[in-house]
Formats: structure tokens, sequence, C-alpha cells
């Protein structure tokens, strides 16, 4: 494997700094575990990264083709109103007139 490979991480200070700027509430364990998966996944993404291909190699969003003869037409939207909107609204835990009131997000600025 390449140096490089090894040496790029998530370190538990980044981590620690995006589990705060994402507002997520994690056990140390969880933390930890999370950190490591995303580690891994950094890890395949150089490995795909190193593999050699030749400049020929068109670029692909997904490995099978979709030319129009194969590509099924779009739907067209279609609004559908729920039968019984109040039913929604009473589900949650506070609305007010025909809306549901979520928790504002608390943030900072970004220096």
């Amino acid at each position: 494997m390449p140096e490089e490979i090894l040496s790029d991480h998530i370190s538990p200070d980044i981590f620690l700094h995006l589990i705060e700027l994402a507002a997520l509430e994690l056990g140390p364990a969880e933390a930890e575990y999370l950190r490591r998966e995303l580690n891994n996944q950094l890890k395949a993404i150089h490995e795909l990264e190193a593999i050699p291909l030749d400049s020929e190699t068109p670029i692909t969003s997904h490995g099978v083709p979709y030319t129009p003869q194969t590509t099924p037409p779009l739907r067209t939207d279609e609004w559908l109103p729920y039968r019984d909107p109040q039913e929604i609204l009473d589900q949650a835990p506070e609305s007010e007139d025909g809306y549901i009131i979520v928790p504002e997000i608390p943030h900072t600025e970004l220096d």
C-alpha cells in the first residue's frame, strides 16, 4: 500500500471537531467506532484511486450505460393530496395554523 493511504486519516481531534459541527451526541465508544469506520471508508477510496486507469477510459457515474433506447421515460410529477392532513398534524408534538413547529437548531457563525 502507498504510504499516503496510511497517513491520511481522521484524527480524534478532527473527529471531535466534526461531531461538534454536526451537533451529534455520541458516547465515547460510538464516536471511536464511527471514526474508525470513516477512516476505513477513506482507506477504501484511496485504494480505488490507486488503481491505474487508461487515460482513454471514459468517466462514468455508474457501471451501466444508459442510452436513449434503454432509459425509461421520466414519470410526470403528480400531486396527490393526503385525505386527512389533520391526522398528520395531530401526530406532531407541536403545530400551528396547519404547519408543524420544529425546534430551532442552534448554530454558530464561522470565522
